[in-house]
C-alpha cells in the first residue's frame, strides 16, 4: 500500500525553501500593512499620510514579524 499523505505541519518542517523569498514577502506585506494603518489613521485625522510615516512603521512591523517567526 501506498504511504499515508504527510499534513501541512510534516511539510512545512521539511521544507528547504529559500529565505530570501520569506524576507521578500515580510518586507511587501509588512509595506502594504503600514501604508494600510496610516491610510486609515489620515483618515481619522491622527497621523499624515507620508512616505515617512509609511516606511517607519513598515520597518517596525518588519522587525517584529522577523523577531517573532523567523528568529
Amino acid at each position: 500500500m501506498s504511504e499515508e499523505p504527510k499534513g501541512i505541519r510534516e511539510g512545512v518542517e521539511e521544507s528547504k525553501g529559500d529565505p530570501r523569498l520569506v524576507l521578500l514577502l515580510n518586507a511587501v506585506l509588512s509595506g502594504w500593512f503600514a501604508w494600510v494603518v496610516v491610510w486609515g489613521l489620515d483618515r481619522l485625522g491622527a497621523a499624515a499620510l507620508t512616505a515617512v510615516n509609511v516606511a517607519t512603521l513598515a520597518v517596525v512591523i518588519f522587525g517584529v514579524t522577523y523577531v517573532a517567526v523567523l528568529r
